[in-house]
């Protein structure tokens, strides 16, 4: 991505995009005051945070215990539901569905491959659904300090050991036939990336036609497996980001505040919500909804436009698709791949 004399101007960016996460499939209900549990709560909480100025909800569902729901009818159910209590708001299903542990001891862990790609087939459809990109460890405890964990289930021994132990089973036979199903569905992938090699994988994706949409991604800074929350890190990102692609930065815990907020001055868009962290000052616990007021009044200060759904959807590029190769690196921004026999310059410069 290239900034310009006057990229920093609020009037020269793109209005601000808030993601929320405000279901933390992670946490139980005994963990926050915040946590929806019933399916009325969930709604409300949606709601609530769309009337706070979030345009893009993460969606995970949970069971009438409190526990993360794997069934692929209460996704279906909570859907709808959204539909009606948040039609202007873009539906993210979250592609791990739930990697809580089932029990004490047991493994967090993601779904089964096949699953997964059952997420191509839920009705009413999403927006989006998120996909990792390559298999890879995701130790989100490695960031963790004790003030972080509390008194939540996270700072139980064998449930913060599950954790440290997680992995994300994303390989290339998982990831290009979800992409393909993705696709065939109407469903815009959203890309959560943890690295440079992981951008570089998707753009191989797009030069090998597997995938032929706009790049829409979250920079997932967390740690463990992923990059950890540098502001360096997060400046190599951006920086080899192809100019059309539309990125969030995403973060863990009190780190979420600061790399946000060098976000929404520099043009680009955030994530905030309990699945990502749970406090405001050290020790205050913050819900989804004062994150996503804390995100608007930020942007106000920087006199920078927060995005209503309209727009959302039309920055995600909501419903947009490629037809080549050729179409798709030239509409993200990449170089064109390069024929046979050509040899030299890249060919967008010798042209």
């Amino acid at each position: 991505m290239q900034f310009l004399d006057d990229s920093l101007l609020p009037e020269n960016q793109q209005p601000l995009v808030i993601q929320v996460a405000p279901f933390g499939p992670q946490f139980l209900p005994e963990d926050s005051d915040d946590i929806p549990v019933t399916l009325d709560e969930q709604i409300q909480k949606a709601v609530d945070c769309y009337n706070a100025g979030a345009t893009v909800l993460h969606v995970h569902c949970r069971e009438a215990d409190g526990k993360g729901s794997k069934r692929i009818s209460r996704f279906n159910e909570t859907l709808a539901r959204l539909r009606d209590a948040v039609p202007d708001m873009l539906l993210q299903v979250g592609g791990s569905i739930s990697f809580a542990p089932e029990g004490e001891g047991a493994d967090a862990k993601w779904l089964s491959d096949d699953t997964r790609h059952m997420l191509a087939e839920l009705s009413p459809k999403p927006d989006q659904v998120t996909i990792a990109i390559n298999t890879n460890q995701m130790n989100v405890t490695e960031l963790l300090t004790a003030e972080d964990c509390g008194n939540t289930t996270l700072g139980q021994p064998a449930y913060f050991g599950a954790y440290k132990e997680m992995t994300i089973p994303s390989g290339p036979a998982f990831v290009e036939e979800h992409l393909k199903r993705l696709q065939a569905a109407g469903i815009q992938p959203h890309f959560m990336l943890g690295d440079v090699g992981q951008l570089e994988t998707v753009e191989r994706y797009i030069r090998r036609g597997h995938y032929t949409g706009p790049v829409v991604l979250n920079w997932v800074a967390i740690g463990g497996g992923a990059d950890g929350p540098n502001p360096r890190n997060m400046m190599e990102f951006i920086n080899r980001c192809p100019e059309g692609a539309i990125l969030t930065i995403e973060a863990l815990m009190r780190n979420v505040l600061p790399l946000t907020t060098m976000a929404i001055a520099m043009g680009l868009h955030t994530r905030v919500g309990i699945e990502d962290n749970l406090w405001g000052k050290k020790g205050e616990l913050m819900s989804s909804v004062q994150q996503v007021e804390q995100q608007v009044r930020i942007a106000r200060e920087l006199h920078r436009e927060v995005a209503t759904g309209a727009q959302a959807k039309a920055i995600y590029k909501i419903g947009e698709h490629y037809n080549s190769v050729d179409e798709t690196l030239a509409k993200v921004g990449y170089a064109p791949n390069r024929p046979a026999g050509v040899r030299g310059v890249p060919l967008r410069l010798a042209a």
